[in-house]
């Protein structure tokens, strides 16, 4: 990574202006996209990229190192759950990140997909091939890849226009109340942490429709409708509520079941038109086995 320290010697001018006129090298576009994502800082704080600077403070300004132009195939076992010659649909397993990133630029699940269809290379955004969507990399299930650009368009709006049904399963922490309910709270960046979110005043809509399954010894099993897509949306909501995810160490606080080793969180329902026929098609994802497991230890009462 780069790191540029700056001071402003203006006042009044917005802060991507002003570094757009510095950094000659970036675009106005990728100037707004480093301070939303939280790369750049004004007197050691984040801000938004229409920010009026005052004169004087000292801007930080962090460049992470691009993603690799062409990823590379890179051979990893995948559960295809479907596959016709427009669409796959893949269950994810968790530790798995899905689009290439500083730290991940060969062991993607862009990589593997490109391993197994290599006809799809430089389709759309070579970073992205016809993925149309994202799961956190500790979280499993159901992703969809698009195997041409009219599909991945088509899937696109859909995703977009909230005309996709997602169901996830979840176990968080302690007896959530109401058994049915929704959660509004607005998501934006952490203002305190760049990598994380949070529910913020300002922040981008977000709901989650949830209904509870199972009530288990100091933990709850629901299933989790998110209405909108936004980045960790289930995670950071039911943090907020007060129920955080089992085995969420950025959004929840210990102590933690033992075995459980990521986020109890799984995609395990997508329903959507299929692009080309119009019809409606739904696939499922069985929880992961090691979720399973802590569930059935719950219920026995070993954890």
């Amino acid at each position: 990574m780069k790191k540029i320290e700056l001071t402003a010697e203006v006042r009044g001018v917005r802060l991507d202006k002003f570094l757009a006129e510095k950094l000659s090298e970036l675009s106005r576009s990728t100037i707004q996209q480093l301070i939303r994502e939280g790369f750049v800082l004004v007197e050691g704080a984040l801000t938004k990229p229409g920010y009026k600077l005052k004169g004087g403070e000292r801007i930080s300004v962090t460049i992470p190192p691009p993603p690799p132009l062409e990823p590379e195939p890179f051979p990893i076992p995948l559960d295809v759950v479907y596959e016709d010659q427009w669409l796959i649909v893949i269950n994810k397993p968790a530790n798995l990140v899905v689009h290439p990133a500083p730290g991940h630029q060969a062991d993607t699940l862009v990589n593997a997909v490109l391993a197994h269809w290599p006809e799809l290379r430089g389709l759309g955004d070579k970073t992205r091939l016809g993925i149309v969507h994202r799961l956190d990399k500790d979280t499993s299930g159901l992703i969809v890849v698009a195997k041409d650009e009219k599909t991945k368009v088509e899937l696109q709006k859909q995703f977009k226009e909230r005309g996709v049904r997602k169901v996830y399963l979840a176990l968080v922490k302690g007896e959530l109340k109401p058994a049915r309910g929704r959660i509004e709270a607005p998501i934006g960046r952490d203002p305190r942490h760049r990598k994380k979110m949070a529910v913020v005043a300002g922040g981008r809509e977000a709901v989650t429709d949830y209904k509870v399954l199972e009530y288990l010894p100091g933990y709850t099993y629901v299933e989790v409708y998110p209405l909108t897509g936004r980045t960790h949306q289930i995670r950071v909501h039911f943090s907020h509520k007060g129920h955080p995810i089992a085995g969420d160490k950025v959004y929840g606080r210990g102590p933690h079941i033992p075995g459980l080793m990521r986020p109890f969180l799984h995609a395990y329902s997508l329903t959507f038109k299929h692009p080309v026929s119009g019809e409606e098609v739904t696939f499922k994802a069985p929880l992961p086995p090691e979720l399973e497991r802590i569930l059935e230890g719950l219920r026995q009462g070993r954890l």
